[in-house]
């Protein structure tokens, strides 16, 4: 284990949008450190959205993000020699991050033809409550519902 706890590094905002969530984002969705193909395949998408929907493309994304992300997860903890599931909160900033991952892995998953279509599918599909993503945050909380009981392990 660590002595102290790391640093917060600072995220520069995007040069398109000014935002920082989109730089997170980015960096989630980066490979082998290819950030500005990144950007590319995210601006690409978010023009995708624009043109699907007709509504400001940030805003879909924002949206997306709000409904994929889970309010409860499940965590193992040990007591007296069996393993529980139990139903915690979530910090702000993991859900988040949470949201992130599982938008881009399920994006990853889909058979579109580009990954900026993949995406804008997948956003587009999340901020109408549907698609893979929204079923994955769906089953997190069911988990957390079926295992309420054990609730009172918490600490």
């Amino acid at each position: 284990m660590r002595k102290t706890r790391a640093k917060k590094r600072i995220l520069l905002p995007d040069p398109k949008f000014n935002d920082t969530l989109v730089t997170r984002f980015v960096n989630n969705m980066m490979v082998d450190g290819k950030k500005s193909l990144a950007f590319k395949v995210f601006y690409d998408s978010l023009n995708i959205v624009a043109e699907k929907t007709g509504e400001d493309p940030v805003e879909v994304w924002k949206k997306a993000l709000t409904n994929v992300m889970p309010q409860v997860e499940v965590r193992s903890r040990r007591v007296g020699g069996a393993t529980f599931q139990i139903p915690m909160q979530i910090r702000p900033d993991r859900k988040v991050s949470m949201a992130m991952k599982w938008l881009i892995s399920y994006a990853r998953k889909r058979n579109e033809k580009s990954m900026s279509v993949r995406l804008s599918s997948e956003i587009i599909a999340a901020a109408k409550e549907e698609g893979a993503a929204v079923k994955k945050r769906m089953d997190t909380h069911k988990m957390a519902e079926a295992n309420k009981a054990f609730s009172h392990f918490r600490f």
